[in-house]
């Protein structure tokens, strides 16, 4: 079962949400976060850190690790498709005045408050763990 990290990036207590590219292989057009495949030689930190430097531009003294949630498993039928996932949940803080770049991998990005997340279509439980580690009291 594929293992990928799901980053949660607060600036400002509003969170970045991406628009996935119609060139990436699954949920084109859906809202998340950064996002990506954990490789066999990484540790699910090193994945986020090199994800979030990738897809938004910021590196890490752009950055602040606040923490990583246990892994979750889910499954997921997408187009008729079956799919099976590992999720390792990161939060992390952006520092202010600290400007995003978007890669190939998304189309736009948005800061929004975490309690509308509900209003947007995104990838498989995204919406759960906004609501786990953002909106929980």
């Amino acid at each position: 079962m594929p293992q990928v990290v799901t980053c949660l990036l607060l600036q400002n207590d509003k969170l970045l949400i991406l628009k996935r590219s119609q060139k990436v292989n699954t949920y084109k057009g859906l809202w998340g976060g950064v996002a990506g495949y954990i490789e066999e030689y990484e540790k699910p930190y090193e994945t986020a850190l090199k994800e979030i430097q990738e897809e938004t531009g910021l590196n890490q003294t752009q950055i602040i690790f606040i923490k990583q949630g246990q892994p979750e498993s889910i499954k997921d039928i997408h187009e008729g498709t079956t799919y099976e996932w590992i999720i390792h949940p990161f939060l992390f803080k952006v520092k202010p005045k600290t400007n995003i770049k978007i890669d190939w991998e998304h189309t736009e990005y948005q800061w929004i408050k975490p309690k509308d997340i509900h209003t947007y279509n995104t990838v498989p439980h995204f919406k759960e763990i906004v609501q786990k580690y953002l909106l929980q009291s």
